[in-house]
């Protein structure tokens, strides 16, 4: 549990530290799962989850959405003076992050302090931050998990900002990359995530694909390059998305990334950052994307969402499906863990959810779903029959012709004359439905 700490002014009024008080508490504001040193699997679960606020959503998101104006008034945001207003950000920040109890929070550099248009002034004025968010972190015992650069927001990255066909812009964009770099060296960093928010097309015709994705992966190489010159050790993450706001983008989904790193030299130390609404953006479950990371060996950290069944786009709701998640943490568990990530809450409350309480139920929530899950989880894999049917499934592999096949043995000939001479096979049941019943009752 990170140290309570409140600034010269307690934005939180009347809400304490948030502590575990098991599953028949009635208190909205304690968790009922989430014990962070409660063991499970050989580990805490605070140290399985690595829980981590989203600087960006939980303090500068104000509720405005396409057909809307500002429904939240953040009294952290109303100083005129830009350094002032962002202290006192840090101040509400950390403050909620230590109620809370989270380990870790991540940022974008523009979270932590506004921007101009002058590169040096920028780059002043996250220095600032940087040496003031050093003090919070020393006195909460908070950590950064990761942070990354928006390179997507300016209008200047109106056509992508690795990917623009104007140099000048990815200029600026480099510069940016750096900062955002130093500062998460500067404030002990344990990754690093790009986010490719308009490193994509909204039309061919105007495109040259190829050319830009090869500049992309020059950018990555300059910023990896940059980094461990600087003695960083961290895992780059990339995090995967189909579209939004561009109509396709080339960090399409877990499959495309992890062919583009194989592409273009990244596998040694770029990991994927995959998210829930993400995928299913792409048309995926959240556990196909996990399956194909954790397979490939690059299943790196999560960020932890949902969408809107009946909403076709990126609504960033808190999660609370104990189903999906619970599938979700029994790819996790069996690929052993995360691999250096964490679990970030990239998830907003709201446009109308207006009461300061509001974002510590949405926090507590969203622990406690993925607490449950994981334990869930634990239980199927220890002391059901889950994994011995899905063994079963594929026993005709584990010896005799079948083993012969996967060494690689046989020829396209063998294969013809095995299937003559044992005739038509046998039908076996995949047991959809036994394993789905399964999952809700270890729930």
């Amino acid at each position: 549990m990170s140290k309570l700490i409140i600034g010269e002014k307690e934005y939180f009024k009347g809400i304490g530290q948030i502590n575990y008080e098991g599953s028949e508490s009635d208190n909205p504001l304690a968790y009922r799962w989430y014990d962070e040193n409660r063991v499970v699997a050989g580990k805490t679960l605070k140290d399985h989850l690595r829980f981590a606020v989203a600087y960006w959503h939980s303090f500068n998101a104000n509720g405005s959405d396409p057909f809307g104006g500002p429904t939240l008034f953040f009294p952290w945001n109303e100083s005129t003076d830009v350094i002032t207003r962002a202290r006192a950000k840090a101040d509400a920040a950390f403050e909620f992050i230590s109620k809370i109890g989270f380990p870790f929070y991540c940022f974008h550099d523009i979270d932590l302090v506004d921007y101009g248009d002058q590169v040096a002034e920028n780059e002043k004025r996250l220095a600032t931050l940087v040496d003031y968010l050093k003090e919070k972190q020393q006195a909460s015992g908070i950590k950064l998990l990761w942070g990354t650069a928006n390179v997507f927001s300016h209008p200047r990255y109106m056509n992508g900002a690795a990917t623009n066909p104007d140099f000048q812009v990815l200029a600026h964009a480099g510069a940016q990359i750096k900062a955002a770099l130093d500062a998460t060296i500067a404030l002990g960093g344990e990754n690093y995530v790009f986010w490719g928010g308009r490193e994509g097309y909204s039309t061919l015709l105007n495109t040259l694909m190829k050319r830009e994705q090869e500049h992309l992966a020059k950018m990555l190489h300059l910023a990896k390059d940059y980094a461990r010159s600087q003695g960083f050790n961290g895992t780059f993450f990339i995090e995967p998305k189909p579209c939004e706001p561009t109509k396709h983008q080339y960090d399409y989904d877990a499959a495309t990334v992890l062919g583009f790193m194989r592409h273009y030299d990244l596998l040694d130390d770029f990991k994927l950052n995959l998210e829930v609404n993400h995928a299913t953006l792409a048309g995926h479950t959240f556990q196909h994307e996990l399956q194909v990371a954790a397979d490939a060996g690059v299943l790196g950290s999560i960020d932890a969402n949902r969408g809107d069944y009946q909403n076709g786009w990126d609504t960033d709701q808190f999660p609370n499906n104990l189903n999906d998640v619970t599938e979700a943490m029994l790819i996790i568990l069996e690929a052993g863990g995360l691999g250096g990530g964490g679990t970030n809450f990239d998830a907003k409350i709201r446009r109308n959810s207006t009461d300061q309480a509001d974002l510590f139920y949405a926090h507590i929530g969203g622990a406690d779903t993925f607490a449950r899950a994981l334990i869930a989880a634990d239980n199927i894999l220890q002391s059901s029959d889950y994994k011995k049917i899905r063994a079963n499934r594929y026993a005709s592999y584990d010896q005799g012709k079948g083993k012969e096949f996967e060494e690689g043995k046989l020829t396209l000939t063998d294969l013809r004359n095995i299937a003559e001479a044992s005739g038509e096979p046998a039908t076996i049941s995949g047991k959809q439905e036994y394993l789905e019943n399964l999952i809700n009752r270890y729930i």
